[in-house]
């Protein structure tokens, strides 16, 4: 119930995945939500576009998953990855060794029609949208206790929104987190991202790809209506010409390696090409007094893997009953926080040791090659890692003596 000093009793900044699935659970079970996007629905994200088989299981909770599939989306059977050397590794998401999917196909869908049906979820679930409303700052009592935040409404009047707690769930940028000093950025790997969208590039299947090159790497997966999500990411050294270019840059990034080239002859790239980054950040800790951070807001490493709609779902799912707990009457509301933190650890820190240990091969070729030479032979092992990036195998599964030292010191045949 709404208390007579504040808007609501949650704000939660941002309506994506992450924000979406947090207003949806805590509004079905009788919170007053708020959602704050600066956006207007159905609004584009850059993106990979990607989501992990376990996705769906949340999906299906929102009882989103019906309506997104009635959308046409692709579904993947897996990923294929590409070293520099030209050897090809290609992981399903299948069963293996006992560990199953919830479903055993991924889904890629646009930002347009995906994040639209997520907030409507979270609406018909009780909680309130605001749209075009910009947040600046947050608001703060005098002991620091986040009490709300501050922006401009959709009339562009400067508003204060008042709450009992605030969730930032505003991606890569938190304003949330930057302002409450949560946020830092990594010193590795620095990388941006070009993402656009074409039709009739060839060989599209049913795998997303990943082509890695010495100086970055490309990603292509159909995202239904025969359109495909292209994306290079390059280090930030490496790109000082895309603020030159966005479009020749990618155009010539693809015409510069003739087994990708191919494959866009006759393509038509269908909208601008937009960059995003540099990635690579991490919140000391996902809290304050009075706040908390989710999604991206928390944590943010590399697109390589192509989890953060996952992560993003899993995180609002995850932080929603701490923070019931945090609101209720005589609790103590900071070591709320602080288990949420710990268990938002707990969930994620086997895969981010995963994406590190990813992100080290992509930023070096031999490693990328060497890897890819196990794997290619070893298509248990490769189904194991994409059944971590995929969300339904435990990276204890990788991370371990046997798995490394088969991927990292194995006879590689030439």
């Amino acid at each position: 119930m709404r208390e007579a000093s504040v808007d609501a009793e949650i704000i939660v900044v941002g309506g994506g995945p992450a924000g979406a699935s947090t207003a949806h659970a805590l509004a079905s079970s009788g919170h007053d939500v708020l959602v704050l996007d600066r956006a207007r629905f159905p609004r584009d994200k850059v993106c990979a576009e990607y989501l992990s088989p376990q996705a769906s299981r949340i999906l299906a909770l929102m009882g989103a998953l019906e309506e997104i599939e009635r959308s046409g989306p692709a579904h993947l059977a897996g990923m294929e990855v590409r070293a520099p050397n030209g050897r090809t590794v290609r992981g399903e998401f299948a069963a293996v060794r006992g560990f199953r999917p919830f479903r055993d196909r991924g889904l890629a869908i646009r930002r347009t029609v995906l994040d639209d049906i997520l907030i409507r979820r979270a609406v018909a679930a009780g909680a309130r949208l605001e749209e075009g409303t910009r947040i600046s700052d947050v608001l703060r009592s005098a002991d620091g206790k986040v009490t709300g935040v501050a922006g401009r409404d959709a009339s562009g009047a400067a508003r204060d929104f008042r709450a009992r707690i605030v969730v930032g769930a505003d991606g890569l940028r938190s304003v949330v987190g930057r302002r409450l000093g949560l946020v830092r950025a990594a010193r590795w790997p620095k990388r941006i991202a070009l993402v656009a969208h074409y039709r009739n590039v060839a060989g599209i299947g049913v795998m997303g790809e990943m082509h890695v090159d010495r100086d970055g790497y490309l990603g292509m997966v159909d995202v239904g209506g025969g359109v495909t999500n292209v994306a290079v990411v390059v280090p930030v050294s490496g790109a000082g010409r895309v603020v030159e270019g966005k479009a020749e840059f990618l155009e010539e990034w693809i015409a510069a390696r003739p087994s990708i080239a191919e494959r866009f002859v006759g393509a038509e790239r269908i909208d601008a090409v937009r960059a995003t980054g540099p990635f690579a950040s991490a919140a000391k800790k996902a809290w304050a007094p009075g706040a908390a951070l989710v999604g991206d807001a928390a944590d943010f490493y590399d697109p390589f893997t192509g989890e953060g709609i996952y992560a993003a779902l899993r995180g609002g799912e995850l932080l929603a009953p701490f923070i019931a707990e945090s609101l209720r009457p005589g609790a103590p509301a900071e070591r709320a926080l602080a288990a949420y933190d710990a268990a938002r650890i707990e969930q994620f820190s086997g895969k981010w040791k995963v994406e590190r240990l990813v992100g080290m091969a992509v930023a070096y070729p031999a490693m990328m090659n060497r890897m890819a030479g196990v794997l290619s032979r070893r298509k248990d092992m490769a189904d194991l890692l994409v059944g971590v990036a995929g969300d339904f195998v435990p990276p204890r599964a990788v991370l371990n003596p046997k798995f490394l030292l088969t991927l990292f010191f194995s006879p590689v045949r030439a």
